[in-house]
């Protein structure tokens, strides 16, 4: 599941550290303040849905997309790259892959796989899960013109302008995503990515984009920690999570009282 979602679907966690890392850990970075956060762009023509997201949206677009694969036994090639802080070799050999991970260089200690390899529908899809604790799945893959996905390799630095200067439509180009128009993947699409919306979804758009922007008020430190890195990585942040909802030009926002 997407770390929004389940934002959305429980904002208030308990000890985020330690039980819920796979969405803590994308709010390291943030201090007290305001926050751009992931953005993602739906377009639909009769034939096909288009996604555009930001970082942090990438697993989402990419696990849609594989959702739709027809056939479970195709295989296809994957090109791109696995980014985390720790040594996963264990999971990545749990998973069955021949990715051969190495440290990087640098004084932050990172671990990064390069990636061609083929494989199929639902082993793509566990590891997809499997990483979105600890890792940044970045892959592309073209199966036709209906079913591809492009995501570039290189993560981008955090944006540092205020919500009302974002300039959403260079942020979105990180990750595209084309899937078939049809039921199932409207159903897929809602329920993963706008759960909190469908009932104020009109039968009719052409567009949809979803902003995600964070107020930072409070930041809990642990006790009994001194390591300066750990604090970060260990501290609890407490604030809002603001969620505006762009369908065609007319805006729908929610916000919610989060701790993560």
């Amino acid at each position: 599941m997407h770390f929004l979602k389940n934002v959305v679907e429980t904002p208030i966690l308990d000890d985020p550290a330690r039980n819920h890392k796979n969405i803590h850990r994308h709010f390291y970075r943030y201090s007290r303040g305001d926050f751009v956060g992931p953005a993602l762009k739906i377009s639909q023509t009769k034939a096909k849905l288009t996604l555009r997201g930001s970082h942090e949206y990438e697993d989402l677009i990419l696990e849609i997309v594989a959702s739709g694969i027809s056939n479970p036994d195709d295989i296809f090639e994957i090109i791109g790259r696995l980014i985390s802080g720790s040594d996963i070799s264990d999971i990545i050999s749990d998973l069955g892959l021949n990715w051969n991970l190495k440290q990087t260089t640098g004084q932050t200690k990172k671990y990064k796989a390069e990636i061609i390899d083929n494989i199929s529908k639902n082993p793509l899809l566990e590891s997809i899960e499997a990483f979105r604790e600890n890792s940044y799945l970045l892959l592309s893959f073209n199966i036709n013109p209906n079913c591809k996905v492009t995501t570039k390799k290189n993560i981008p630095q955090p944006s540092k302008k205020k919500a009302e200067d974002d300039d959403v439509n260079k942020r979105i180009k990180f990750c595209t995503g084309y899937i078939n128009n049809t039921e199932r993947n409207h159903i897929n699409i809602f329920e993963n990515v706008l759960p909190d919306f469908k009932s104020e979804l009109p039968k009719s758009w052409k567009t949809l984009t979803i902003f995600n922007n964070y107020k930072i008020t409070e930041i809990e430190l642990p006790k009994n920690v001194t390591n300066s890195k750990l604090l970060r990585v260990m501290a609890i942040r407490k604030g809002k999570l603001f969620r505006t909802l762009d369908i065609d030009g007319e805006l729908i926002e929610k916000q919610y009282s989060i701790v993560v």
